[in-house]
């Protein structure tokens, strides 16, 4: 199984914490160049030190809030202007705050619009010409189970991944004849800071306590756990890698089991 990364880079949003940074060191240990994209200088920079560079990989990283399109617009363009290509692409960015659609107001939705699926579209247009012309390309999303099965209070995020999701499918299509793949990776409860936020908003919503709250939400889980951040990374590398090249235009759960439909 051909898993080998070296020569490739790959750029990956939202990498110094949770499930971006842990695709990012999934990502270096199969020999990647990465770029790290995040709106906090300093992290990034710690972040750097922490990537496996064994095989003499060049990490690097920009600078880009996800708040502002515009920022990661500039960004991006200013990399390519640069004669740099990147062969992989992992969209990733925190998600949107919790609560009933019903409730959220129209600039949520909006932001949240803004924060995901344009900043992803973007990003793609940007660094599709260079992997056309590498004749290799992976454009991989982090989204939710929520596409395959809405989440109870998370109205905004149902509502926006599913848009991410039908995007991607969509530039599936479009670009498989070029050896790009396009896939979305649906993580489940993950050990990050995004669950412990979840497990918080539920416990206050509802009176629980969050060790409650974490123990029903484990009982829903077939493996009997939540997950780790680097078994949701490694599931992202071996997408970015040669040997998933005709795997195009999915939805991958990485959930234990949790969802119910297939």
């Amino acid at each position: 199984m051909n898993l080998n990364l070296k020569g490739k880079t790959a750029v990956v949003c939202g990498s110094t914490q949770g499930l971006g940074y842990a695709s990012a060191v999934e990502l270096a240990l199969l020999g990647a160049n990465v770029v790290l994209i995040a709106r906090n200088e300093e992290k990034l920079k710690n972040t750097i030190s922490q990537l496996d560079n064994s095989t003499g990989q060049t990490h690097s990283y920009l600078v880009a809030d996800f708040a502002d399109p515009a920022q990661v617009k500039k960004v991006i363009e200013s990399f390519v202007s640069d004669n740099r290509v990147a062969h992989i692409l992992v969209n990733n960015t925190g998600g949107p705050a919790g609560g009933a659609a019903l409730d959220a107001t129209t600039d949520e939705f909006l932001q949240a619009f803004n924060s995901h699926l344009i900043c992803n579209h973007m990003l793609a247009q940007a660094l599709v010409p260079g992997m056309k012309k590498a004749g290799y390309g992976r454009i991989i999303n982090v989204i939710s189970t929520s596409v395959k099965q809405p989440l109870q209070g998370l109205g905004v995020s149902n509502t926006i991944r599913a848009a991410v999701a039908n995007w991607s499918k969509t530039l599936s299509f479009e670009l498989g004849s070029f050896g790009i793949t396009v896939n979305n990776v649906l993580p489940g409860f993950t050990q990050t800071v995004r669950a412990d936020y979840v497990i918080e908003k539920k416990a206050a919503d509802t009176g629980q306590t969050p060790e409650a709250v974490l123990a029903a939400l484990v009982k829903e889980i077939p493996t009997g756990r939540i997950g780790q951040p680097e078994e949701f990374g490694a599931a992202v590398a071996f997408l970015a890698s040669p040997a998933a090249a005709y795997i195009n235009g999915i939805n991958l759960p990485v959930d234990g089991g949790r969802l119910t439909s297939l």
